[in-house]
């Protein structure tokens, strides 16, 4: 596995800080990293219609 540089840490690091939920996918090729894909989820809680 090759170093990881400062910039794609601090991406990667910053994209895990302000997801809530959802995922982070994180893409290597030859050992190193190509691709950074960020998948947010929002979530709705269900409200009962009592009728």
């Amino acid at each position: 596995m090759g170093k990881i540089d400062d910039v794609k840490l601090n991406h990667i690091l910053k994209a895990l800080k302000e997801l809530e939920y959802g995922s982070v996918v994180i893409t290597v090729h030859d050992g190193k990293i190509t691709q950074i894909d960020t998948t947010e989820k929002k979530r709705f809680s269900l409200v009962k219609n009592h009728s």
